[in-house]
């Protein structure tokens, strides 16, 4: 009888065990995402402040300048998903870029110490999503790693749990840069 009881209160100590390690999994992954969710803020509250700033010089610009208020907008809006979240932060990614390149066109603009300050404001807050997005894909791996995992797949199933996407880059920018492209533009 005292070995069934021993037998019962492993299982149950593992089960314990087992669903909290769980629990801890998914709500790191929440509260990395969270991080990130912090920082694409950041970076949507300086936008209107940097198209402010452009806009007078870059008149030619003027749809890209509407293409990332447009995807501002969308990114405030509250009722989209993680995955949508993320859709839309590699479309920034790229608009944002397009603009800084589009900033060295115009050599009074590149002098404007509002937007050298925003460039800089914004290189530093990419640099802390970069970061925040390395911690997901971390927290998002072991979490997947341990719903697919035995034994505690079995209880991940049980509790509902699903892969969980990471942050991966677009086909076209994993291509090798031409760097001869590049020196002759």
């Amino acid at each position: 009888m005292n070995t069934v009881l021993i037998v019962i209160g492993v299982v149950i100590v593992v089960l314990v065990l087992m669903y909290n390690s769980l629990v801890a999994k998914k709500n790191e992954v929440e509260n990395v995402f969270a991080s990130i969710d912090t920082l694409l803020k950041k970076r949507y509250d300086l936008i209107p402040n940097l198209v402010a700033t452009v806009k007078e010089y870059m008149k030619y610009e003027s749809g890209l300048l509407e293409k990332v208020t447009e995807l501002r907008t969308k990114a405030l809006s509250s009722n989209i998903s993680d995955e949508e979240k993320m859709a839309i932060d590699k479309q920034m990614s790229q608009a944002l870029g397009s603009i800084m390149v589009a900033v060295e066109n115009y050599p009074e603009l590149k002098a404007n110490e509002n937007v050298l300050h925003l460039q800089h404001t914004l290189a530093e807050i990419e640099a802390q999503i970069s970061a925040a997005r390395r911690a997901y894909n971390q927290a998002v791996t072991d979490y997947n790693n341990a719903i697919e995992m035995i034994p505690t797949n079995i209880m991940a199933n049980f509790m509902g749990y699903r892969r969980k996407q990471v942050f991966e880059i677009d086909e076209s920018e994993r291509k090798n840069v031409d760097m001869k492209k590049l020196f002759s533009e």
